[in-house]
C-alpha cells in the first residue's frame, strides 16, 4: 500500500515538475544582424546572410641563397538566402543570429505608459540596443533583450520583444 501511495504521488507531481522546467528561460549571447524601426506599420523581410572562415598554412625553409616554401589554404562557409516570409509589423524589429547559426526575428511594438495624455500620448517607444552583441533570454514566445549601458558593462538595459519566427541556417 505504501508503494501505491508513493507511485500515485510520483504520477501526480511529474507533470508539475515538467511544467516548471519547461517554463525556465534560456539565455544566449546573440548578434543583431538586421534592424528596422518605424512607428507606422511596415513590411519586414528577413534578409539573407553569409558567413565564411579561411585558414592558410605556409612552411618555408631555406639556406643562405635560396628559400623553398609550400602552403595550403582552406575556406568554409554557409549562406542563408533571404526568406520569402514577410511580416506586417510596427515598432522595432531585429534579426538575431543565435550561437548555432539560426536567425530569430523579434518585434517590439510601443508599450502602454500612463501619462494622462490621451490614447496616443500614453505610449512609449521600445528600448532598442545601440550595440550589436547582446544577450537574449528566451521564454515561451518572448525574448528579453539585454545590453550593457555603462563603461564597466555592469549596468544593463532591457526590453521584451515577441518572437515572430526562428529560421534554420
Amino acid at each position: 500500500m505504501g508503494r501505491a501511495i508513493v507511485r500515485g504521488l510520483f504520477v501526480a507531481i511529474l507533470p508539475i515538475v515538467f511544467l516548471i522546467s519547461s517554463a525556465r528561460a534560456q539565455t544566449l549571447d546573440v548578434k543583431i544582424v538586421n534592424r528596422q524601426q518605424n512607428e507606422t506599420e511596415y513590411t519586414y523581410v528577413a534578409p539573407g546572410y553569409y558567413n565564411s572562415s579561411a585558414n592558410a598554412r605556409v612552411n618555408c625553409s631555406g639556406g643562405s641563397t635560396s628559400v623553398n616554401c609550400s602552403g595550403s589554404a582552406a575556406t568554409s562557409g554557409w549562406d542563408m538566402p533571404a526568406h520569402e516570409v514577410s511580416f506586417r509589423v510596427r515598432g522595432a524589429t531585429f534579426s538575431l543570429q543565435l550561437p548555432d547559426g539560426r536567425i530569430a526575428v523579434v518585434n517590439c511594438e510601443s508599450k502602454f505608459a500612463e501619462r494622462f495624455a490621451g490614447p496616443r500620448g500614453n505610449r512609449r517607444s521600445c528600448r532598442m540596443p545601440l550595440v550589436d552583441n547582446i544577450q537574449a533570454e528566451f521564454k515561451g514566445n518572448d525574448a528579453k533583450l539585454k545590453w550593457p549601458v555603462s563603461l564597466d558593462g555592469k549596468k544593463l538595459e532591457s526590453e521584451t520583444y515577441k518572437i515572430l519566427a526562428v529560421f534554420d541556417k
